[in-house]
């Protein structure tokens, strides 16, 4: 007779459907960092006071290794380095915990986090394409990078954790109030984004090559698809430069690098999350923070490799983007908060701006904070953590100042926008959006490989514009044999479908090919790009969407060829025969072909993309907004279920007022302006209303 092991009961603590839940209860995650460390320990009190007048929910704490070791294996958490002491007195609050244990946690500090040994020590330190030091350029001075993919750096680590697990673990709930655990700080290769630029250490490419025996199963078979003659794996180098005479058939070899980049980064953060768990974090959701895709100023293609959300959160339990912004840069907010919200199983921002490092260029005012946080609720996300609350060394403008006085003008702000959100149950609303636009991971993996100049990793954007990331200036023109330069013509083709949706006045959300299926199901029609390739597994599951009732609008060319350079007609003899031509203005602008009880709609060509996909996508009903001004954007949200309510945000993110005048499509009942209280008439479905230069309105409408 065999018995099973007893099923474990179920956490009390769940992060998922778009809801922070504890012991059931969906629970407001407003919080912010307050650095115990940096500060005197009888500010303490009244500090945290001050925290929870301004409506905060959660206290997120970095506690730095760098800090608290003494020598290897020795650490010190006595005085103002009293983590346990401080941990006790904001659960006294009734506020809860959010930890950040590291190992990195930056924070402005010198070394990141780390003790200086373990930057120092050459065994733990990346490798470039030259097989040199990766170093990381940032204020006040250099560092080197560190590999995630050598074995004695987790052991060095476990000291660490060793240290301060077990004190956390004591106040993990219910026992006290840390109620979710970050695993590490922005892992992005140190913000070497760059292709080249890391991780080439002796480690990093064994665990290459093992991903690759993982995905191909047999030297015959890589050696099969890469048109080489390997006699080992061993044998195989990751590529180290671009090579602008490659042809098609080296497209995998250069995709296959930057898949590996991206398991590299999922696969560090679940070993550091086993190892928490193991050390008492157990119960409590684990996340992970994301440095913000494309640097300063944000983009809205591009945003996917190396970061794999999706992949990660099949290890943690939610991923989110860091957001540093301003007034000026609304799409920023808007494209990073779209993509989180329509990927993440709890759209949170781990770190949200308040006040800003001292070495930020044009950080703006207290109002661009205000713009800011209206425009990432606008969105959708349901949580945050303030970076920071309190001001420090190299840290300004912060609402509280380091010896516990109160910004008032700032207190009143974030207050307002905490009473707002907990008052009106943000948590409770769902964003409304029936169309689902998808970046092609595909493709953005060979814009990463085809970059032709690296830099340092540098998370401050460089004097000449550059940056790590890929762009039309840095990545090669070359087409590889296709019609056109793929990872060129890719981001042409997403931005002008992002901004075709948006001129048509569709809801919709933003997210990546890698959103398993499932999720699809949600949305009435999916956008994505397809060139001459795609993967058999996109490829089919694009195909049951659209047999399953899906409408999938792609295009410029339906693909002959799978990831490999192979023939794979899945979707091309899907769409053979006579489809029916969609029409816009008189002219043809695509083809609709029938599919089960869906389409799918090629579109050639992006060129007027709003009456485009306003015609391929007339059929579905899909939820729409007008507006007098096509610079006005517009947010609907609703509770599921609820009829009786819906919120709507209107912004204006531009530097001219407008007077706006709105529609969802519905008759609007008592309809109030909730940051100012203004009660608003509306004129049937239209609101009517002056939006001055960089507002956001937010009216909760009765139905």
């Amino acid at each position: 007779m065999t018995t099973s092991a007893p099923t474990p009961p179920p956490s009390a603590i769940t992060a998922g459907d778009h809801a922070f839940r504890i012991d059931g209860k969906i629970t407001p995650l407003y919080g912010g960092a307050v650095h115990y460390w940096r500060l005197d320990r009888d500010k303490w009190d009244g500090i945290l006071e001050s925290v929870k007048a301004m409506g905060f929910t959660m206290v997120s704490i970095y506690i730095p290794w760098e800090i608290h070791e003494i020598e290897r294996g020795k650490f010190d958490f006595s005085g103002n380095k009293d983590i346990d002491a401080f941990l006790t007195l904001i659960e006294s609050k009734g506020l809860n915990i959010v930890a950040r244990p590291g190992p990195q946690i930056n924070s402005e500090l010198t070394w990141f986090g780390y003790p200086g040994r373990i930057l120092a020590d050459p065994e733990l330190q990346a490798l470039n394409g030259q097989g040199t030091k990766a170093v990381l350029t940032q204020v006040p001075r250099p560092i080197p990078a560190l590999s995630y993919a050598v074995d004695k750096f987790f052991d060095e680590t476990a000291l660490w954790y060793d240290a301060i697990l077990p004190i956390l673990a004591k106040h993990v709930y219910p026992k006290g109030r840390l109620v979710a655990a970050q695993v590490d700080n922005e892992m992005a290769f140190f913000f070497h984004v760059n292709a080249y630029a890391c991780d080439y250490h002796p480690a990093s490419i064994a665990r290459y090559q093992a991903f690759l025996a993982e995905k191909y199963g047999s030297l015959a078979a890589l050696n099969a698809c890469y048109g080489t003659t390997y006699g080992t794996l061993a044998e195989v180098d990751p590529p180290r430069r671009f090579d602008a005479g490659a042809t098609m058939k080296d497209v995998p070899y250069y995709s296959d690098w930057i898949a590996y980049r991206e398991r590299y980064l999922v696969d560090s953060i679940d070993r550091l999350a086993g190892m928490m768990r193991d050390g008492g974090l157990t119960g409590i959701p684990l996340f992970h923070n994301y440095p913000h895709p494309l640097g300063p100023g944000g983009a809205v293609s591009g945003f996917t490799t190396p970061f794999d959300l999706m992949g990660l959160e099949e290890k943690v339990d939610f991923v989110g983007f860091d957001i540093y912004s301003r007034k000026e840069l609304y799409e920023h907010v808007k494209t990073v908060g779209s993509y989180v919200v329509g990927t993440s199983r709890f759209p949170y921002i781990p770190e949200f701006i308040a006040g800003v490092w001292s070495w930020y260029l044009n950080p703006g005012e207290l109002y661009d904070e205000e713009f800011v946080t209206k425009a990432a609720l606008m969105q959708g996300l349901k949580g945050f953590s303030r970076y920071m609350l309190v001001e420090r060394d190299r840290w300004l403008d912060s609402p509280i100042r380091r010896d516990g006085r109160v910004r008032e003008d700032h207190a009143a702000m974030f207050g307002r926008a905490n009473e707002i959100a907990i008052d009106h149950d943000f948590v409770d609303l769902r964003r409304q959006a029936d169309v689902l636009l998808l970046a092609n991971r595909e493709y953005d993996r060979l814009e990463a490989a085809s970059v032709l100049v690296s830099f340092p990793g540098d998370f401050l954007e460089t004097p000449s514009g550059f940056s790590e990331y890929p762009s039309f200036m840095t990545v090669s023109e070359t087409s590889l044999g296709f019609a056109e330069p793929i990872q060129m013509a890719k981001a042409d083709r997403f931005n002008a479908a992002y901004r075709g949706l948006f001129d048509a006045g569709y809801a919709y959300l933003l997210s990546d090919t890698k959103l398993a299926s499932e999720r699809w199901s949600s949305y009435k029609a999916l956008v994505v790009s397809s060139f001459e390739y795609m993967s058999a597994a996109l490829q089919q599951r694009l195909l049951a969407y659209a047999k399953a009732g899906g409408t999938v609008v792609l295009g410029p060319r339906l693909p002959s060829l799978d990831e490999a350079m192979r023939p794979d007609g899945t979707l091309a003899g899907a769409c053979s025969g006579d489809g029916a031509p969609v029409l816009a203005g008189g002219s043809t602008v695509g083809t609709s072909y029938v599919v089960g009880s869906g389409r799918i709609v090629l579109v050639p060509d992006m060129g007027d993309a709003g009456p485009t996909l306003a015609a391929a996508l007339a059929e579905l009903g899909a939820a729409r907004f007008t507006r007098s001004d096509p610079r006005l954007d517009v947010t609907i949200h609703r509770v599921p279920g609820d009829d009786s309510r819906v919120v709507v945000f209107v912004a204006n993110p531009t530097a001219d007022p407008i007077d706006a005048e709105v529609s969802i499509g519905q008759e609007l009942g008592a309809v109030t302006e909730l940051w100012t209280g203004e009660v608003v008439t509306p004129r049937g479905s239209i609101l009517a209303v002056a939006m001055p230069a960089y507002s956001i309105k937010i009216f909760e409408c009765a139905l």
